[in-house]
């Protein structure tokens, strides 16, 4: 079959996924599976080899992002349910005044966000937001804008976030690499995407969020997202060092690696503590015993915590799957190379084509998550190509989460989740918290680049 053939073949098979998702309404898991299968049928794979692509996509993709996303919620909900998130943000208001709440929040919204789903921030934070409001007399949004930025910045740029978990898996991208510099390059993605929206943003929507409060169930919150009475609260101190024990042995170990010869004793262990399976895993652990057992939370609770934790990873993980066996099709198939072959002929660094690529795919059919799979599955077959050391994959990777984080509309589902919570009117909500996601996208393609010119100057 000849390249062009070829070509059709891949766009075809993408666009019937953003059709199926966005027009037909048909579940991404559904659609990813039912496109992979098409696609590699149509690029003239033996059934054998499509089922056979499809068990080694699903089975390498969830083999390692399962697990992170699993440990990752339950790690989560914890800092939920023991109430950790609202003291650590309590905190950093008070400890940055009035003038700086916002930002605050942000950083806030940031940290909570790193193993918390975006919906479930949302309902845990919106409450601060709203008391900042009262007690200043600014628009809500004014708070919930910047801390909104901050879930957004995380939720594309640093793992055990679904998002880049999988491209990293999917690029071949070293975790620790990727959460280094998803830090360095989102910490100022924020600053830039929060300062845009107090400045321009807040005047265009002051937002009408329910009177929520923290220990309340929201009218439209599911179930697992109702906070039950809790008998004492974590210190600050506690909560934060939870929250970056896991980053700092995952880091820990790639600094390691880099550093010590491969026979030194602790180059050996720090493989194993620094996997980011053993270092979630001791977070969660840790976060069992210190936000539960040690403030007098029964075990019966946590267990239910735990079990509740893994219901809405559930659909991630299998939309995550599917995208993986996407990925694995271009493969094998041929299509994969075809289509990098193509990437590589545009007047554009990979960086750029993969940022491209993946903001066209989130324009289109909305999921992020999706979007970041899909674009990886195509850009994959153009970094191996390009056979450069690390961290290029890592900064591939935050370049296809960058554009798969722009103009959040009306076919995505984290749209409707803030007009709703924010009580902006649609209209509001697009040219607001479309804007802002566009803002976070294009300045973090822009720190991306930054970062990639340092350690090109660097090495």
């Amino acid at each position: 079959m000849g390249n062009g053939y070829l070509a059709l073949v891949a766009l075809g098979g993408v666009a019937a996924v953003i059709v199926a998702v966005t027009w037909l309404r048909i579940h991404p898991f559904v659609a990813l599976l039912t496109a992979a299968i098409g696609t590699g049928l149509a690029a003239g794979m033996a059934p054998a080899d499509v089922i056979a692509a499809i068990t080694s996509g699903m089975g390498n993709t969830l083999g390692f992002v399962a697990v992170v996303v699993g440990l990752g919620s339950m790690f989560g909900m914890m800092l939920e349910e023991s109430g950790g998130a609202e003291r650590l943000a309590a905190a950093l208001v008070k400890a940055c005044g009035e003038a700086r709440t916002g930002l605050a929040l942000g950083i806030v919204g940031f940290l909570v966000c790193i193993p918390v789903f975006l919906d479930v921030g949302i309902v845990m934070l919106l409450p601060l937001a709203v008391a900042a409001a009262r007690r200043t007399g600014q628009p809500v949004t004014a708070y919930a804008f910047p801390m909104l930025a901050g879930m957004a910045v995380t939720h594309a740029f640093v793992p055990p976030t679904p998002g880049p978990t999988a491209v990293a898996q999917l690029l071949s991208a070293d975790l620790g690499q990727v959460i280094a510099l998803g830090i360095l390059t989102g910490l100022p993605t924020l600053g830039v995407a929060a300062w845009f929206a107090r400045r321009f943003l807040v005047p265009l929507a002051a937002g009408n969020p329910p009177l929520a409060r923290p220990n309340d169930r929201h009218a439209d919150a599911p179930d697992s997202l109702v906070i039950q009475p809790r008998l004492r609260e974590p210190g600050v101190g506690l909560v934060l060092g939870l929250l970056v024990l896991p980053i700092l042995l995952i880091v820990g170990d790639t600094v390691a690696r880099a550093t010590l010869g491969a026979e030194s004793p602790l180059a050996r262990w720090l493989p194993l503590v620094g996997h980011p399976f053993t270092a979630l895993l001791i977070a969660t652990l840790a976060s069992f015993y210190c936000l539960g057992l040690r403030l007098g939370m029964p075990a019966g609770r946590i267990q239910q915590i735990a079990e509740r934790a893994l219901e809405p990873a559930g659909v991630i993980l299998l939309v995550t799957g599917a995208g993986g066996v996407f990925k694995q099709v271009l493969v094998d198939s041929g299509v994969g190379k075809v289509v990098a072959a193509s990437l590589a002929e545009l007047p554009f660094s990979t960086i750029v084509v993969a940022w491209l690529v993946a903001a066209v795919i989130r324009v289109l059919q909305g999921s992020a998550t999706v979007a970041m799979i899909t674009a990886a599955g195509l850009v994959a077959p153009l970094v191996e190509s390009a056979g450069q050391p690390e961290p290029f994959a890592a900064l591939v990777t935050l370049a296809i989460a960058a554009g798969a984080t722009i103009a959040s509309h009306v076919n995505d589902s984290g749209f409707w989740i803030v007009t709703r919570f924010l009580g902006l009117s649609t209209a509001e909500s697009l040219r607001t918290w479309t804007v802002l996601e566009t803002v976070i996208g294009v300045a973090g393609l822009a720190f991306i680049l930054i970062a990639t010119w340092a350690i090109s100057l660097a090495g």
